[in-house]
């Protein structure tokens, strides 16, 4: 019908369109740097850099090499056969003979040349030769490389713990009785993940993407690629048809698009399309359709929610708890009036744009059919929806999106003491997990399987010796590494909430009792020794005999000084040259001592960089010495159950290990078994090179 207002059709003339061709085409010129097409040249010079590795006998970085031209290679051309079977060879030399068959049967597949095959199948029979042998000796197949996916599990709450909802906590979790240490309250299942790409700015040649499965997130050294692009790549061939089935072969046209707009882009298009429209359908109209008796909630108190209790009327699912489910997703807040009008406005823009490209191929299967419909090629204004539910769902993400990390051990050539660190590997969304309120101090804490299971599993347990009643939480900034003005600014913009867990209400109370006075935590008078204390701008000894007093910029000055060593000497390390920075770092702990108290966090970092000299010189003694010195920082700053200090042990381990004191090895061994089990899980990397350090030093005594 046509409208016949005359100012309506001018108000609408004015109207600036959402996108336009020329908005498409902006974001194609940006989406141009994160190129995912094949590249038979690439993957030629990938192959190329894979025969260097081999040829020095580094096995892991030609397979690596050699994968990446795999997935660079077009399917089906002599290219990608020679990187298989380059790639068979060097899984060969890992002890991985099943993989190494496998290699080989996809290059003969992909078109193996002819006059080269002699050599691969002598490889091929060396395989099964040594299989034989392990299965006469009853003896695993050595350092399998990417374990059977298994049948995945759903999410478990430990008896005790309930999820309840109050006005002013939304829904959350709660243990009602006491849990020990190490005990899982709770395992929850993904509902999507989405591997995070590398920015490669420490120019790194491998990074996450190349190391795990984009399915499960399992790590290997033997990828198969997706057929049309160069980006993903699978353990095997069950997680590459799993993943294409649910939602690559509509995210691959798109693939650079993905890249442009970020991981919470990607993951709120694959929840979308994982949950499809019928799904999306039923959760937007159920509450409105179900015959609802609740009343509004009057108190304050949080009251116990179950499985499968209708929800309030016009609640969005946001006052009930729906297990692990897609509806329990969609209930997760997206605070759209907490988002900025510029944040609002950029991802709206982006989901129009993705939307847009989705377009260009046929519907998603899951939403190219409707109740009573048959599937249609064609997309249909209804699908819109589409969108719309993946703009919710990158909000929700702001708020609820978890990263899920794993422990990295740094393969650092010369160290004969190996360093780890926590990297993230994923982003993913928790159904169950994201309604885990935060507290600057929690006391539990999280470890992923990714390894194991086909889908990602969360375990949520106790860190503390002894829990009583814990209020479960992880999330956010912690009271140990952050001060609560900073840490409260955080939680704001992040999270849009104002923290008033038991380490801010501590931190407030101690801040309003000492408001123009206080002791300043690891500063020391270099007169006397004796505590600083803060006063206005300044720091005053702590005893009143001494009288020494320090400007508040002149310590800054002194400790960015400090800071500027510790990295020179960093710098130096990384060039083998030892004994320049062995001599900065001395220098540096000696003008430490004179201004820092020995738990200052500073001194933890000098004695930890000067026990990592000595122990690359093969000084074990002193760089236990050191090592310990830095455990007296850790224990102060993140506790005495703390996973950093559980790092620290594994590290003194080694080093008596190394320096072939055996009994004081096995008295350090049990505790870091302690905290590395607490924190990580019994299936950690660290932890399983302990049970071996430990069965070695048996032996021997």
């Amino acid at each position: 019908m046509r409208n016949t207002n005359s100012k309506c059709e001018a108000d609408r003339a004015n109207e600036p369109r959402v996108l336009s061709p020329e908005d498409l085409n902006a974001f194609s010129r940006i989406s141009e740097q994160y190129s995912v097409k094949k590249s038979p040249e690439r993957a030629s010079e990938f192959r190329q850099q894979g025969n260097l590795s081999f040829k020095v006998k580094d096995y892991t970085n030609a397979a690596l090499y050699y994968s990446k031209g795999v997935c660079h290679a077009d399917k089906n051309t002599e290219e990608l056969s020679l990187c298989y079977a380059n790639r068979s060879a060097a899984l060969f030399y890992h002890s991985l003979y099943r993989e190494c068959l496998e290699d080989i049967r996809r290059s003969l597949e992909a078109g193996y040349p002819s006059h080269l095959q002699d050599k691969l199948r002598a490889r091929q029979t060396a395989c099964l030769n040594q299989l034989k042998k392990l299965e006469k000796s009853n003896q695993p197949t050595i350092n399998q490389a990417t374990p059977p996916c298994q049948k995945k599990r759903s999410t478990c709450i430990s008896p005790g713990v309930c999820v309840y909802f109050s006005p002013e906590k939304g829904r959350h979790i709660l243990a009602m009785e006491n849990k020990l240490a190490g005990e899982v309250v709770l395992e929850d299942e993904a509902f999507c993940c989405i591997l995070i790409p590398s920015t490669n700015k420490a120019g790194k040649m491998f990074n996450t993407e190349d190391r795990h499965c984009h399915q499960c997130l399992s790590q290997s050294l033997c990828f198969v690629p997706c057929p049309n692009c160069s980006y993903v790549r699978y353990c095997g061939e069950s997680c590459q048809k799993d993943a294409w089935e649910r939602w690559h072969q509509w995210e691959c046209p798109v693939g650079a698009y993905l890249l442009t707009i970020g991981v919470f882009g990607h993951l709120a298009l694959r929840v979308t399309l994982k949950a499809g429209q019928n799904e999306v359908k039923r959760v937007k109209n159920s509450t409105s359709k179900d015959n609802v008796t609740c009343s509004p909630y009057k108190s304050d108190s949080p009251v116990k929610l179950s499985l499968g209790d209708p929800c309030r009327e016009s609640s969005d699912h946001a006052d009930c708890y729906h297990g692990n489910s897609y509806t329990g997703i969609y209930s997760l807040l997206p605070h759209v009036a907490q988002h900025s009008p510029s944040s609002r406005f950029l991802l709206a823009i982006t989901m129009a744009v993705l939307y847009r490209r989705l377009q260009d191929g046929p519907p998603p299967d899951k939403w190219a059919s409707c109740e009573n419909e048959g599937v249609s090629g064609t997309w249909r204004p209804e699908m819109s929806m589409l969108g719309a539910t993946a703009l919710r769902h990158i909000m929700q993400l702001m708020c609820n999106a978890q990263a899920v990390t794993a422990v990295m051990v740094k393969d650092e050539s010369g160290m004969a003491v190996q360093s780890s660190s926590e990297i993230r590997i994923a982003t993913a969304i928790f159904p169950v997990l994201s309604l885990l309120n935060h507290s600057c101090s929690p006391n539990t804490s999280i470890s992923f399987n990714t390894g194991i299971q086909t889908d990602l599993l969360n375990q949520f347990g106790c860190s503390e010796s002894h829990v009583d009643n814990p209020e479960t939480s992880c999330r956010g900034p912690h009271c140990s590494r952050m001060e609560m003005k900073v840490r409260q600014r955080l939680l704001l913009e992040q999270y849009y909430f104002h923290c008033n867990c038991q380490a801010c209400q501590r931190d407030l109370s101690e801040e309003s009792q000492n408001a123009t006075e206080s002791i300043a935590p690891g500063l020391k008078c270099a007169k006397c020794g004796k505590p600083l204390q803060s006063h206005m701008d300044r720091y005053m000894c702590s005893w009143p005999s001494c009288g020494h007093q320090i400007t508040s910029a002149d310590v800054q000055n002194k400790l960015k000084g400090l800071q500027c060593l510790l990295d020179e000497a960093f710098h130096l390390m990384e060039r083998d040259r030892l004994d320049e920075a062995l001599k900065i770092l001395k220098s540096a702990s000696s003008q430490a001592n004179s201004i820092l108290m020995e738990t200052h966090p500073l001194q933890g970092e000098l004695a930890d960089a000067t026990a990592r000299v000595y122990a690359t010189t093969g000084e074990w003694s002193l760089a236990a010495s050191h090592l310990k010195h830095s455990m007296v920082a850790i224990q102060a700053q993140f506790g005495e159950d703390s996973i950093e200090l559980g790092r620290q042990l594994f590290k003194l381990a080694q080093l008596h290990f190394n320096g072939g004191d055996c009994g004081v090895a096995l008295s350090v061994i049990p505790r870091a078994q302690k905290l590395l089990s607490l924190h990580c899980g019994p299936h950690c990397e660290e932890l399983q090179e302990l049970l071996e350090m430990e069965r070695c030093l048996q032996g021997l005594l």
